[in-house]
């Protein structure tokens, strides 16, 4: 079984409704099962996405030049840390804030024209899924490749661990496959595997103990890597504070607003009510109006029909007279 062939049926179920991808998931595996029950068996134990990491999957399906804009950034976001250049990072900060926002915006619109809507809470993993893209190459490969399991965060420091988040995580490109552990990593590793006998320290051991009591110098890469993290999260720290002085600004200017806007809506309705007592006195004098003028229509015909007779009569008598 070749992970390539894998990773193809994977990417067209991830790419299908939320709401069918286990009864696509059945007939998929039923499929390559005729061929291959290998696959046909690995294709059954693909995972269902969450409903965050299938709003990311139809962004990159829908929309893939706002994931490559996004991984765009962060290789220029790499390239600052690397130089420890604090002014490109914070106007780096600032882009990637405005860029996530609009991401973020689009992602609700792609998830709606798949008949979905995505609560707030979803786009807050979609958001940070989308930062972890421009913070780490590895998570960048993982998101644009549509297999997304669940939402991604990331530190700015590590590598983002892909295990149980992406797909068929083999056939990713190589930037997403992580680097051989260091020497650290390793004991950690070996830490979590072995059992808990084992991984005691020993005492028949005092060199191994003495390296670990030792104080490890941290690598001139990691220190780079820090400071530009600190750089970064000052940097980010300043616009915060920018930003949030521009949103209490806004915050006062709209309560002012809805306080104007609530007194001219009193005093339109006090407008209003004056004018609708107006329009019901104006129809009662109508109503009376028009029935005295019924009764006068009336009147004038009577009068009309006696002053006729009365002629009539007249000239009766003056035939008579003659």
């Amino acid at each position: 079984m070749e992970d390539e062939a894998l990773a193809g049926i994977a990417s067209g179920l991830y790419a299908r409704p939320l709401e069918d991808f286990v009864a696509a998931r059945t007939a998929a595996a039923k499929e390559a099962a005729g061929s291959d029950k290998d696959l046909g068996a690995a294709v059954r134990t693909l995972p269902k996405p969450s409903a965050a990491a299938w709003a990311v999957n139809m962004l990159a399906l829908h929309q893939p030049g706002v994931l490559a804009e996004l991984a765009d950034l962060g290789g220029r976001m790499r390239e600052a840390q690397s130089s420890l250049d604090a002014g490109a990072l914070r106007e780096l900060g600032r882009e990637r804030r405005v860029l996530l926002a609009a991401a973020v915006e689009t992602a609700r619109a792609v998830a709606r024209e798949q008949g979905r809507g995505i609560s707030d809470a979803m786009a807050g993993d979609v958001e940070e899924t989308l930062r972890a893209l421009t913070a780490d190459e590895g998570a960048a490969a993982a998101v644009r490749s549509g297999r997304l399991l669940k939402a991604l965060s990331a530190d700015g420091m590590n590598t983002v661990d892909l295990e149980g988040l992406v797909a068929v995580p083999s056939a990713l490109p190589p930037a997403a496959i992580a680097p051989p552990p260091g020497p650290a990593a390793t004991v950690s590793r070996k830490t979590r595997t072995t059992t808990a006998g084992t991984a005691r320290a020993r005492p028949d051991r005092p060199r191994l103990e003495a390296v670990r009591q030792a104080p490890r110098p941290a690598s001139p890469p990691a220190l780079e890597k820090a400071k530009a993290a600190l750089a970064e999260a000052q940097a980010a720290e300043a616009e915060a504070a920018r930003a949030a002085r521009e949103l209490q600004d806004q915050a006062d200017q709209a309560r002012t607003g809805i306080a104007e806007l609530i007194q001219e809506a009193a005093e339109l309705r006090a407008r209003l009510k004056g004018v609708e007592e107006r329009l019901e006195r104006s129809r009662k004098v109508l109503a009376a109006t028009t029935a005295e003028a019924k009764q006068a229509v009336r009147a004038a015909e009577k009068a009309e029909r006696t002053a006729m007779l009365a002629q009539e009569r007249v000239l009766r008598l003056g035939n008579t007279r003659g």
